[in-house]
């Protein structure tokens, strides 16, 4: 018998030890490919990009992964226990597996085996992260062995903290949220820190399968399923009873975060760092790179210069009259339906979409687009409102098969089914009355930018008049011709070249003659003055005097001066470009205009102010100007410490303040005296290009530049009479009234050694002080007023002939002048 005992323990050993040997050697086959637990300690998700104003605001985000990785300490403990209780409650205890877990999987399991359900698992929070770092998601044995082996591994070489940091900062949530905190962002627009018990048991609940318990298509499951997270806090002790009570009586409270552009007006200028960002880092770094950006945007006067321009274009479309409705929808059931897919404007939020129920002599009634709640539904309550005939009387000039004509009723321009734009005013500072006013998306556009022109940091930026509508920025993106708004320049080159403020040139009919071809330039409106000083020239935009001027001096120098500026790249020196014909935009105009604000140094304009990493570590700053002395460690009375700016200077300073002088003028006397009213120092030049395609003003303080143009995107004539002075200017003013509403006035530095010296406005001479017709000049040293009269262009003859022929004035001016021609 003990013989028979014997044989069968040894039988039962030697099955022990070759069970053994087989386990050992399956999970030394498992375990030999097992991937590097190390990298764990190396990790860098992909984390969302934030871009943020001057003051802090957010601007957008980007991200293919929606995530802000926070650290472990940072995520509150009621957090903690939320996901401990959904997922893994004896974490802090187990050494990277759950025994008893595992033996309740396993009955089940074999409870379900033969009925095609998928087995379950009992993976802890390590076996997890075993699993979505280093595993794949397939369902095996094989898998949960090597799973268990690099839970015991992790668990040896990390702290618990370290594991559930990792844990809740890699888990996908849905909705395109990966981590706690991109969740917390996401479902609920708020931090980690800001959570109650309730969303952050519903956030625990939804790693298990997020579209299961999706909050609006699935909310009653979802509700079951937080709930039950909460009595889990309950019963391992987290909450109390009353606490876990309250919490599942509410409802889920979703509070989805909105996607796209944040701040109000900032969407073409977000646009435009995102390309930047993309050009200097490439799409990785931009979508997973987790960088902090700082722009240059300033919200306040971002807001004041879309309203400016938005202004500016309505005021002129809707003088010529209203087009037609944006579409047309059944209104013969429930109208809101199909309005409700009628896309509105975005990010003209005063503008509602709107739908004609009546139309009579007196006006319109209309339903308004409803509202739809955060699951995406429209809610049931249908608005009304009433569009008074007072409210569109601008609109009863319509088109009707390309014909304008004019109608007396309301009923004539719209009919019921009708979709339009409606915006409720006050009727402070309108022409209409309060009430609702009908609308319509301009034809005409613009780009406009306004600059610190001493660092080149662009404050404000409007690329046309609605995102939504186009993401085409016209401020950067469109090449237009600036017409006289180039002529600085070119002056500009001129009195670094010898000549001044008060040379005279003769402002009669030039032909030039190309090969064969003949051009013969005019002056906007068709006259001329004769001679007059190149102040007059710039005052009075005379196109005559400028192609005579470049012609005297050469446009291989006015090309020179174009490209150092950064108006073009590379500039055809031809004649014709003197006036402006060729193209640029918005961005390099305002750039080369802050070259003569700032006393003639070069700037690189800059959207973005700093980049940092996802470690904070600054890895871009545009100011790069040294402070001498600003690191001292104590103050020992040694002098203030000073900002170097070694900018390359590209214009003489003494020049730069001659041509902001002159154009101090167009202000005060010339093409754009409505400025004057501003009450501030100001420089600027109107521009309008052939058949008043497009309209600019760019215009200047000492510290602020800023320019714009308005035109068709497929460039057309803007209509008899439209000019810069009188389209571009007023848009420039109203920015500036609200932009410098709190500013003090500031002279422009006039630079040390210049002489200034009264002159007459019409010879250039030299006149007594307080002589009537006379003006103070400055001048450069070694440099004054002519001894003697000489008009640049005298020698055409031709020229000067057909001028006495056509203008007596000028006949006048040309043989006796002031003094007589020497």
């Amino acid at each position: 018998m003990i013989r028979l005992i014997g044989y069968f323990f040894g039988v039962g050993v030697a099955l022990a030890l070759v069970a053994a040997a087989g386990v050992a050697i399956y999970l030394g086959n498992v375990a030999k490919d097992l991937p590097d637990y190390e990298v764990l300690a190396r990790y860098e998700p992909p984390v969302t990009t934030r871009v943020h104003a001057v003051d802090g605001a957010l601007m957008g985000e980007f991200a293919r992964e929606r995530r802000l990785y926070i650290p472990i300490q940072a995520v509150p403990d009621r957090v903690k226990a939320a996901f401990l209780s959904a997922e893994d409650k004896n974490f802090y205890t187990h050494p990277g597996i759950d025994l008893m877990s595992i033996v309740r999987a396993m009955a089940t399991n074999v409870q379900n085996f033969g009925s095609g359900r998928r087995p379950i698992g009992a993976s802890t929070i390590t076996q997890q992260v075993a699993k979505n770092f280093l595993l794949d998601s397939s369902v095996s044995y094989d898998r949960k062995v090597r799973e268990m082996i690099l839970s015991f591994r992790i668990e040896q070489a990390y702290s618990k903290d370290r594991i559930l940091e990792l844990y809740l900062n890699e888990i996908f949530f849905g909705l395109g949220a990966y981590g706690i905190a991109g969740a917390a962002l996401t479902y609920f627009d708020k931090s980690v820190n800001e959570l109650t018990t309730e969303e952050a048991a519903y956030l625990a609940a939804l790693p298990r399968g997020p579209s299961n318990y999706h909050p609006f298509r699935h909310t009653d499951r979802a509700l079951e399923r937080r709930n039950w997270v909460i009595d889990q806090m309950q019963a391992n002790g987290y909450v109390e009873a009353e606490e876990a009570e309250r919490a599942k009586n509410e409802p889920l409270n979703v509070n989805l975060r909105r996607r796209g552009g944040y701040l109000f007006a900032g969407e073409y200028f977000t646009e435009e760092v995102r390309r930047a960002l993309i050009s200097r880092y490439g799409e990785d770094a931009l979508y997973e790179g987790g960088l902090s950006v700082r722009t240059t945007l300033d919200p306040v006067m971002q807001r004041q210069a879309r309203t400016a321009l938005q202004d500016g274009l309505i005021r002129y479309d809707t003088l010529r009259g209203y087009r037609g409705p944006v579409e047309s929808i059944d209104v013969g059931g429930d109208w809101g339906v199909p309005l409700s897919e009628v896309s509105g404007l975005s990010d003209v939020p005063e503008w509602t979409v709107a739908v004609v129920l009546e139309a009579t002599d007196e006006g319109l009634q209309v339903g308004l687009q409803p509202a739809r709640e955060a699951s995406g539904e429209i809610v049931e309550e249908r608005e009304t409102a009433t569009v008074s005939k007072e409210n569109m009387s601008w609109a009863l000039r319509h088109t009707v098969d390309g014909r304008t004509v004019r109608a007396d009723s309301p009923a004539e321009v719209l009919k019921p089914g009708d979709v339009v734009f409606v915006e409720e005013t006050s009727g402070e500072g309108e022409e209409s009355p309060a009430g609702w006013m009908l609308r319509q998306v301009p034809e005409i556009s613009g780009g406009m930018v306004a600059m610190d022109p001493h660092t080149g940091r662009v404050l404000a930026m409007v690329g046309g008049f609605s995102f939504s509508q186009s993401e085409f920025n016209r401020a950067t993106q469109a090449y237009r011709q600036p017409g006289s708004a180039f002529k600085p320049f070119l002056y500009a080159a001129a009195l670094d070249n010898g000549y001044t403020p008060a040379s005279v040139v003769l402002d009669a009919p030039i032909t030039i003659r190309v090969g064969n071809q003949v051009w013969e330039p005019k002056n906007y409106g068709g006259g001329f003055a004769g001679p007059s000083t190149l102040r007059a020239g710039i005052e009075r935009s005379r196109n005559l005097m400028t192609v005579r001027l470049a012609n005297d001096m050469g446009m291989n120098l006015v090309a020179e001066y174009a490209e150092r500026f950064g108006v073009y790249d590379k500039m055809l020196p031809v004649l014709a470009m003197s006036l402006g014909s060729g193209e640029t935009t918005v961005m390099r105009m305002v750039s080369a205009y802050s070259v003569m604000a700032n006393g003639g140094k070069h700037i690189t304009p800059s959207l973005i102010d700093r980049i940092q990493d996802r470690y904070g570590k600054t890895v871009f700053k545009h100011d790069q100007r040294e402070c001498e002395g600003c690191n001292a460690t104590a103050w020992e009375g040694q002098t203030e410490p000073e900002l170097v700016n070694d900018a390359e200077q590209v214009l003489d300073p003494m020049t730069a303040y001659q041509i902001t002088s002159m154009m101090e003028g167009v202000v005060q006397r010339g093409t754009a005296t409505t400025l004057a009213e501003l009450g501030y120092p100001m420089a600027g030049k109107t521009g309008t290009t052939n058949d008043a395609r497009d309209v600019w003003f760019v215009g200047y303080t000492p510290d602020l530049v800023v320019g714009l143009y308005m035109g068709f995107d497929q460039p057309r004539s803007m209509g008899d009479g439209a000019t810069g002075g009188g389209l571009a200017a007023p848009v420039f003013k109203a920015f500036m009234t609200e932009a410098l509403k709190d500013a003090e006035p500031v002279e422009f530095r006039v630079p040390e050694g210049m002489k200034m010296i009264p002159v007459d406005r019409k010879s250039g001479m030299r006149a007594a002080e307080g002589q009537p017709g006379s003006i103070v000049e400055a001048f450069k040293p070694g440099t004054g007023p002519a001894d003697s009269y000489w008009v640049i262009g005298m020698d055409d003859i031709e020229a000067v002939e057909r001028a006495k022929e056509l203008s007596p004035q000028a006949s006048e001016a040309i043989s006796s002048g002031s003094g007589g021609l020497y």
